[in-house]
């Protein structure tokens, strides 16, 4: 937890600066599409900076440009100074474009970055010139354009220079950062030490899941560099009970800090840095959570679109919420007890809940 920094009540201050701190320390946060509630990368960033403004990110991402939006396990935000550890991933997707795709060619890339050239930073709706196509896939668009658009963001041609809930607008990634020249790529040892110190960062306790997570083929070089930092005595093997054929390890330091007991309330986001690797959160935390939003209602045991309740060190519920804009009100669909809790614990809940709600209504 204070890896994560969900110890304390305002870890990274306020404002825009609050904002690149906490991605800076988390080293990413995730986006999605969901919008029950508020959407998860603004969700996230709540959890840890109180005084929270959508604005802030805003001008993180297209005023300081601090921020830039690539893939991680998915699409997220990372510090634009990190950027030079995505770069052998664009170059990758340049030599070998996914099938995903379609059928891009280069010229019609090199016809895209000319039309940027010439209007300026570009959104999917102010191409209004495409000749639609049928999907592909449920995901898919009808806009050729935004098909090409998509690659060359994952080439590194172009940046998502602004965003407007889900709607991104483009602009070519050198007029974006006003470079004269690109970043030098990281090369494959740089890569796997950063997801090496970016884990222990916000994780504290490190397994080979936890720095890989949903990147299998890093695995084999993430543990040649730990066993290296071993034997220098950078690191420490931690046996963690209930687990102790699962190798994890930390920082010495980490392991000599004095943490004290933290009371904090919280409602997560599925997508919480925290919450998102499974198997991690039932080995720390004893909790098995359940994301529904694909199951059929009718098989569902916590709701739609469930958020853990976290109270202090534990999990104590698991809510399904939705936000009535229309009405004003956060609708509480389903309440799961997982923990027992006393009557001061449910007052501080109730508490938290109102202060989430103020900020799904922007209040």
């Amino acid at each position: 937890m204070k890896a994560q920094r969900l110890d304390a009540s305002a870890p990274f201050g306020s404002g825009p600066e609050a904002v690149g701190a906490a991605i800076g320390h988390l080293g990413y946060v995730q986006i999605d599409t969901i919008n029950v509630i508020e959407r998860c990368h603004h969700h996230i960033l709540f959890s840890r900076i109180p005084d929270y403004r959508r604005s802030d990110l805003a001008q993180v991402q297209s005023g300081d440009k601090s921020v830039i939006e690539y893939w991680t396990h998915a699409l997220s935000y990372v510090p634009a100074g990190d950027l030079r550890f995505f770069l052998p991933a664009m170059r990758a997707y340049r030599d070998n474009p996914s099938a995903w795709f379609g059928s891009v060619t280069a010229k019609e890339i090199s016809a895209m970055k000319r039309r940027l050239r010439d209007e300026g930073p570009l959104s999917i709706r102010d191409i209004d010139d495409d000749e639609l196509v049928e999907k592909t896939h449920l995901w898919a668009s009808r806009k050729p354009s935004k098909r090409v658009l998509q690659l060359m963001f994952y080439q590194g041609h172009v940046a998502i220079s602004a965003r407007s809930g889900m709607l991104k607008t483009y602009d070519l990634m050198e007029r974006h950062f006003g470079w004269e020249r690109a970043p030098k790529p990281a090369t494959e040892k740089q890569v796997t030490a950063y997801l090496l110190d970016r884990a222990l960062r916000s994780q504290g306790i490190v397994s080979p899941d936890s720095i890989c997570h949903l990147n299998a083929k890093a695995k084999p070089a993430i543990r040649d560099l730990i066993e290296a930092r071993v034997k220098r005595r950078q690191l420490v093997p931690v046996i963690i009970e209930g687990a102790e054929k699962v190798p994890h390890w930390a920082e010495p330091a980490a392991l000599d800090m004095e943490i004290a007991p933290s009371d904090t309330v919280h409602i997560l986001s599925p997508f919480d840095p925290l919450i998102i690797q499974r198997k991690r959160l039932h080995l720390f935390f004893g909790y098995d959570h359940l994301f529904e939003a694909y199951v059929p209602a009718a098989k569902r045991r916590y709701g739609y679109f469930a958020l853990p309740v976290l109270v202090g060190d534990r999990v104590v519920a698991a809510v399904d919420l939705k936000t009535d804009r229309a009405a004003g009100k956060l609708l509480v669909q389903k309440w799961n007890w997982i923990d027992e809790i006393g009557a001061e614990e449910k007052v501080r809940i109730d508490e938290e809940l109102g202060r989430f709600e103020r900020f799904q209504l922007g209040v």
